[in-house]
């Protein structure tokens, strides 16, 4: 009974928050056609942009707008739910929130500190390494720089990014950070009992209990992940190109990002693709 009345709920946040996003990005110069569909982008983590350089002929604060509600679009909507639901201390409590900020906040750091002598300062390196994070991290697929020019390090971050992925209940894809979250804690209870054999150490998520079924699940679902990736890479490297290319498109597509890296990045496509790779 209550999954009409939640879908509802979550249309109205997900419309709220557009037309919130379409006001701001007007109140900001763009044009109306552009925020609409810039807007539009955001919202769903398409990120197909209507310019060939997406989103870099934008201002700064139109660009630092879309940064934010890329990442906000991506929080667990059961996060604006109970805040909906004025339970705001469970909301603040919810434990992938805090791992997706972790994350995002730790690589924003470091790319801005490895790409710093790339921009003509350090405030638009960390616009630029916040953009770019928010967009793969969120699977938005956005961007205002060719990354593909930044050091071998910022783009090693970018990948882990991409098969990371958005927070569960959200509008983004590749992995989860929940899952993740339950592997490392899967992991942890493991070392825990080759240590102490008769201790028993429960897996928790938000206070509550991940049973021993849902554990096996995310396993076997990561496996299937692995065994898709590592089957599309061989496949797609028929077509001779090189490593990254080959192992960024997958990367890409299968995390429902868009651009990679060399021939697949921001300003490259999958034009030159055998008809095999397309499909």
């Amino acid at each position: 009974p209550k999954i009409r009345q939640t879908a509802m709920l979550l249309y109205k946040i997900y419309f709220f928050m557009t037309v919130v996003e379409i006001i701001i990005l007007i109140a900001g110069g763009m044009p109306v056609f552009d925020a609409l569909t810039t807007s539009f982008g955001t919202a769903g983590t398409g990120g197909f942009g209507i310019k060939n350089n997406s989103m870099a002929g934008y201002s700064d604060f139109l660009i630092n707008t879309v940064t934010v509600f890329m990442i906000l679009f991506v929080v667990n909507f059961n996060v604006y739910y109970l805040i909906y639901a004025k339970k705001f201390r469970k909301a603040a409590a919810c434990e992938e929130m805090h791992g997706y900020f972790l994350i995002i906040a730790a690589a924003i750091g470091v790319i801005t500190i490895n790409i710093r002598g790339m921009f003509g300062s350090p405030l638009q390196a960390l616009k630029h390494a916040a953009f770019q994070v928010g967009s793969i991290i969120t699977t938005t697929g956005y961007a205002t720089t060719d990354f593909n020019l930044w050091p071998t390090f910022s783009q090693c971050i970018v990948v882990l990014l991409m098969i990371i992925g958005a927070c569960a209940s959200s509008t983004g894809g590749g992995i989860k950070v929940s899952r993740l979250m339950i592997v490392f804690k899967g992991v942890k209870r493991e070392i825990k009992q080759l240590v102490h054999p008769k201790s028993v150490n429960l897996i928790r998520i938000n206070r509550k209990k991940i049973s021993d079924e849902t554990l096996r699940g995310v396993y076997v679902y990561l496996m299937a992940y692995a065994l898709l990736a590592i089957v599309s890479v061989l496949i797609i490297s028929l077509d001779n190109q090189d490593f990254t290319t080959t192992f960024t498109s997958v990367m890409a597509t299968l995390n429902n990002i868009g651009p990679g890296l060399s021939a697949v990045g921001p300003t490259g496509n999958f034009a030159d693709f055998s008809i095999l790779s397309k499909i």
